[in-house]
């Protein structure tokens, strides 16, 4: 059956795009299930070394999952093709174990079990993106899995939260329960994402053949565009902070908004910002040319930052509503934040015909940007812990929108430079 079924996904681009959509937001939504349920909880009765209880729990997570990124840089770009389903499997297994030895352990120590549920997910983005790079259609597979980072957090957290006040869980068993709802469709994605065929001659000749990476080889392409590199990186850093705040705190960010009775918006809110991202990013699949492609990308991000500085002035001017400001900086977020995901660093190494992964950059991306985000939460937490999460935010869109515009203007004018001169 499955040599049938993927002959007849591989028979047109429009079934192998769908098909490959749909089994990679399946997979990597699913993932979230065990990863972001963690965030629904308030825990506003426990608190450790006077510290919020919830904050200690997140950075727990987080220290895991950046760890991750950074022995991903060398696991995801060496990754074989016949290692990937069971790599997902094994590694959702442990995070999902540690769920449940977290609910098991009692306070003050279970928090200690967040730092292996995050320490095998942060591969699990490269796992399942290793199966769309490289295609013609990359940008529509990969925004439509990317889609998953908007409306999946708000749908497990809202799976979270009606275990919690619906069935009375209580919140340190929420995350594993959570995870069990959702073993189902992570089986299906699975399943369905060992039927994508690999990319044909067509994908190699459009899009550069992809290749496991050597530490030497590593190396190399890190010097060839070291300055780009460190350039896009320090505005995909700066948009990780913001997009992780934004996430693990949207709970107390809507309660100060004055939606504390309306769970529904987590999910609600997410929707329009989906639909949109989908839509402009996926529509760059159109564009042929890689360099036209990977310059307008380059655009897209610097636009969503000036989005992220001029809707939060409006909003502080009392133009904007709270709802709209909450939608239109997430846009401005994740405008910027997928593009990165779904197409910048899939059409440089197309545009520079240099075989390579994306793993390898997404990788050094997210080591760096989830080592920001660790650090912001301890700086909020030590450095203005009598800020609520809705001011600081306010704050924080500002200089991150400045960043993202900065870095993303200096990286355009690094590459249009690198282009005319040519790799060594």
């Amino acid at each position: 059956m499955g040599k049938t079924l993927t002959a007849f996904i591989k028979g047109s681009d429009f079934r192998l795009v769908s098909f490959t959509i749909l089994a990679a937001f399946t997979t990597y939504c699913s993932m979230y299930a065990f990863r972001k349920p963690l965030s629904a909880g308030v825990y506003e009765s426990y608190e450790l070394w006077g510290i919020d209880y919830k904050i200690i729990l997140i950075c727990s997570q987080v220290l895991g999952y950046m760890l991750s990124k950074f022995i991903g840089i060398k696991v995801i770009s060496e990754l074989k093709t016949e290692s990937r389903i069971k790599g997902i499997l094994l590694l959702i297994g442990i995070s999902w174990l540690a769920l449940l030895l977290f609910a098991i352990i009692p306070f003050p120590y279970n928090f200690t079990l967040l730092f292996f549920n995050g320490l095998p997910l942060g591969m699990i983005w490269g796992i399942v993106f290793s199966f769309l790079e490289g295609r013609k259609q990359t940008e529509l597979m990969g925004v439509g899995m990317s889609i998953s980072f908007i409306l999946a957090s708000g749908l497990v957290k809202g799976v979270g939260r009606a275990l919690v006040n619906n069935l009375g869980i209580h919140e340190f068993w929420m995350p594993f329960l959570t995870g069990l709802v959702f073993i189902p469709t992570l089986l299906i994605g699975v399943w369905m994402l060992s039927l994508i065929p690999p990319p044909d001659q067509e994908d190699e000749q459009l899009r550069t053949r992809r290749i496991p990476m050597s530490g030497e080889e590593r190396w190399k392409f890190f010097k060839e565009f070291a300055t780009g590199i460190v350039l896009l990186v320090g505005g995909y850093v700066a948009l990780t902070i913001f997009r992780d705040l934004r996430d693990n705190f949207a709970v107390e960010i809507w309660s100060a908004l004055g939606y504390a009775n309306s769970p529904q918006i987590l999910l609600t809110a997410e929707i329009p910002i989906a639909i949109l991202v989908f839509v402009i990013i996926g529509s760059m699949v159109l564009i042929k040319n890689n360099g036209l492609a990977f310059f307008s990308n380059i655009g897209i991000v610097m636009g969503g930052g000036i989005l992220m500085v001029f809707t939060t002035y409006l909003f502080h001017q009392g133009v904007l509503q709270a709802e709209l400001w909450m939608i239109m900086v997430g846009f401005g977020t994740y405008l910027s934040y997928i593009s990165y995901h779904a197409m910048l660093f899939e059409r440089l190494i197309a545009f520079f015909q240099y075989p390579s992964n994306i793993g390898f950059l997404m990788y050094i991306a997210d080591a760096f940007g989830y080592l920001g985000s660790t650090g912001i939460l301890f700086y909020k937490n030590f450095g203005f812990a009598n800020l609520n999460w809705l001011d600081f935010s306010l704050n924080l869109s500002y200089v991150v929108g400045g960043v993202t515009i900065l870095f993303a203007g200096f990286s355009w004018l690094y590459f249009r430079q690198k282009s005319e001169q040519g790799v060594n």
